[in-house]
């Protein structure tokens, strides 16, 4: 059964994987006051899409859209699609908050 809303696709979650979305989520909020918070593509989603989270089997990945994303500046990101990247984090301890505050900070296009 799909979720309806950010809370409820991090409660369904599996330990550590609650923990480390619940601490992405703060911090993501924490950055970004006023950022649209909601569900897309059936996972959390901020910023119309630029960042998102998804909790997997053994970690939860940190997403961002590339677009705007400086070449020298995708060193951060851990994978790197076409369109996103994103960096894994498998328990609260792999939670850099420095790496993931200059993540959120790129140089992204914002719709």
């Amino acid at each position: 059964m799909p979720v309806s809303s950010v809370d409820e696709y991090i409660k369904a979650q599996p330990s550590p994987q609650r923990e480390v979305c619940h601490k992405l989520r703060e911090i993501i909020l924490r950055t970004f006051p006023s950022i649209k918070e909601g569900m897309k593509w059936g996972v959390p989603s901020y910023g119309d899409g630029v960042y998102y989270l998804v909790a997997l089997k053994d970690h939860v990945n940190l997403g961002v859209s590339l677009k705007g994303i400086p070449v020298e500046k995708r060193a951060l990101l851990d994978v790197i699609g076409k369109t996103t990247g994103h960096v894994e984090f498998a328990s609260l301890g792999s939670i850099d908050e420095a790496r993931v505050s200059m993540l959120l900070n790129l140089p992204v296009k914002r719709p």
